[in-house]
């Protein structure tokens, strides 16, 4: 049990703390960089261009889904859009 006077939380992460790991210590100062890939920097950027593109479409293609259900339950008799209140 805890010391009264202590602080439970403290108490309980100094039980689960595990101990240090090797890629969370400090490398030595005459170690060598790690190689690290090279990444393509106008990959990100088409992707976001891509998107952006896409945005008008995909709010076109929303506005004709709740345009389609509209018409479609004022087809069925329900003026309220299917909503109930």
């Amino acid at each position: 049990m805890s010391d009264p006077d202590g602080d439970p939380t403290a108490d309980f992460l100094a039980e689960v703390r595990t101990e240090e790991t090797p890629w969370r210590t400090e490398r030595p100062a005459d170690a060598p960089e790690p190689d690290r890939p090279e990444r393509s920097p106008g990959r990100a950027r088409s992707v976001v261009r891509a998107v952006g593109e896409a945005a008008p479409y995909v709010q076109a293609g929303l506005f004709a889904a709740w345009l389609a259900t509209s018409v479609a339950d004022a087809a069925n008799g329900d003026p309220g859009g299917g909503q109930q209140g």
